[in-house]
């Protein structure tokens, strides 16, 4: 396979989960905007976001005055061109890649696609207010999900899956470790007060914002405890949000690839599965969660890097 080619496959799924997380982190928020606790200004409520899909600076740029507000943060995140990572940008980009690589995806999965993207920049032609975000963002999901399904149903198990399948993994699994950390951070910034009564709207909207919340009450019964947030978002293999999950994933799509097992993307996955491996939910705790998931971070960047230089970058041999 060219590398363009597995280019192309590689970043039409990351970005269009980039899409679905986005929209995701905003839905929540919006959904649940009326729930929140009288006294938390929109800024609290708001600015959490920005941190996750690291739009900080911005945010700063396009508005100055730096008065944060939720329709500001919708608009940024959702359809200001000025923003790379907003959604609209984001779904632009995964159709550009699906165009280029129209013969190795199923005709069902470009034409789902196509028409998500004509529908998406009819709904952004005008300014999206709060009252209508709800309906939008719940349609992006269902349309994401019928296109990951009809790549489950409708491609073969080769190379060109394996790249699809590694772009959605990283950028979840990418998606997952900064929800977590943001609003723990927020949650609980001192490690004193795990154990504490919780807030249970604020954990409640973590676990919501990763589609976890029913999977999460079913799997522990005891209300929702810090420790076991840890432990489920972060080590359970069997949660397709969970970072072991995607790591896991991620291993099986580099097989279905052919990668060397001497190169340097070896070695970054060797490396981020042994960061998960033989560590339990309280001594990432003890350590630091902030910490923890940085490293995560920081090793899922360099596994990045490698695959870009690996499988990406073209080799035109030595220069004259």
């Amino acid at each position: 396979m060219l590398s363009r080619i597995a280019e192309s496959l590689y970043w039409m799924a990351r970005h269009l989960e980039r899409v679905d997380n986005t929209a995701r982190v905003l839905d929540i928020n919006v959904v649940h905007m009326l729930e929140a606790d009288e006294n938390a200004t929109e800024e609290m409520q708001w600015k959490p976001l920005l941190a996750i899909v690291n739009a900080e600076d911005c945010y700063a740029r396009a508005y100055p005055d730096g008065r944060i507000t939720v329709q500001r943060v919708i608009h940024l995140l959702t359809q200001d061109r000025s923003n790379p990572g907003c959604l609209f940008n984001s779904l632009k980009l995964a159709r550009e890649n699906a165009r280029v690589v129209r013969d190795r995806i199923s005709n069902a999965m470009w034409e789902t696609l196509n028409q998500f993207w004509l529908a998406t920049d009819k709904h952004l032609a005008t300014t999206l207010p709060p009252w209508r975000a709800a309906e939008f963002y719940a349609f992006v999901h269902r349309e994401v999900a019928t296109f990951f399904g009809l790549s489950q149903s409708t491609m073969m198990r080769g190379q060109a899956y394996g790249f699809t399948a590694l772009g959605s993994l990283q950028e979840r699994a990418d998606m997952t470790a900064r929800i977590l950390d943001v609003r723990y951070h927020l949650l609980l910034p001192d490690l004193s007060r795990v154990g504490s009564p919780l807030d249970y709207y604020q954990w409640g909207a973590l676990l919501k914002s990763l589609s976890c919340f029913e999977t999460y009450r079913r799997q522990y019964q005891g209300g929702i405890n810090p420790l076991e947030v840890v432990e489920f978002v972060v080590l359970n293999p069997n949660y397709p949000r969970s970072l072991t999950y995607c790591v896991n994933g991620i291993a099986q799509a580099l097989e279905r690839i052919g990668h060397s097992p001497n190169g340097a993307v070896t070695e970054q996955l060797l490396a981020l599965r042994a960061h998960l491996s033989g560590i339990t939910a309280a001594h990432i705790l003890d350590q630091g969660l902030h910490e923890y998931l940085d490293e995560f971070l920081a090793r899922l960047a360099a596994f990045s890097d490698a695959l870009q230089v690996d499988y990406f970058d073209a080799y035109l041999g030595d220069a004259p």
